[in-house]
């Protein structure tokens, strides 16, 4: 009895060792585990798409691929769940077996891309996401203002503080007067 099939494994038996051959595919197939952690993530279960550009040369398989999937994500700023879309794209060298060490290698007639797939999406994955707009929907405790860098207005100033402004206020003053 097998384990579940590997959705990352490529069949490239029509290319093993023919240099110039070029073959487009896409794979399309869910998620089998969660990619990525923190705020931004692609759960288990997810569709992605691969659109796989594979091109024989003499050293191996040069596997050229656009990944496409939708990553789960929760804003830094206001821990609001959203949906971001994910595309990335990458290009890497499956290298016939030989003595010298490569990291990716070619397994007999098959290329397994899990680990440089998995590797792209979750480094594509922002580490404090937000969506567009945002900053205009942000909804404060009431009592508490916030100010942007080019904005005019100054915020209320908590009492604790009240003793400082008097200070700042009155050296102001003696400034003024020099």
């Amino acid at each position: 009895m097998s384990g579940p099939k590997n959705p990352y494994l490529v069949n490239i038996r029509d290319l093993h060792n023919k240099p110039g051959e070029l073959r487009e595919r896409v794979l399309t197939f869910p998620v089998p585990e969660k990619l990525g952690e923190g705020l931004a993530w692609v759960p288990e279960g997810r569709e992605m798409e691969i659109d796989l550009r594979l091109e024989a040369v003499h050293e191996g398989i040069l596997v050229t691929a656009e990944v496409n999937v939708t990553a789960d994500a929760q804003s830094a700023r206001t821990l609001t769940d959203f949906e971001l879309p994910i595309e990335v794209d990458f290009q890497e060298l499956f290298a016939y077996p030989s003595e010298v060490p490569s990291d990716y290698e070619i397994d007999g007639d098959t290329i397994d891309l899990e680990q440089v797939v998995r590797d792209s999406v979750v480094l594509a994955l922002p580490f404090q996401p937000e969506f567009a707009g945002e900053a205009d929907e942000v909804e404060l405790p009431e009592g508490i203002t916030m100010v942007l860098a080019d904005d005019e207005r100054e915020a209320p100033l908590d009492e604790r503080w009240a003793a400082l402004a008097k200070l700042r206020d009155q050296t102001d003053v003696r400034e003024e007067e020099r």
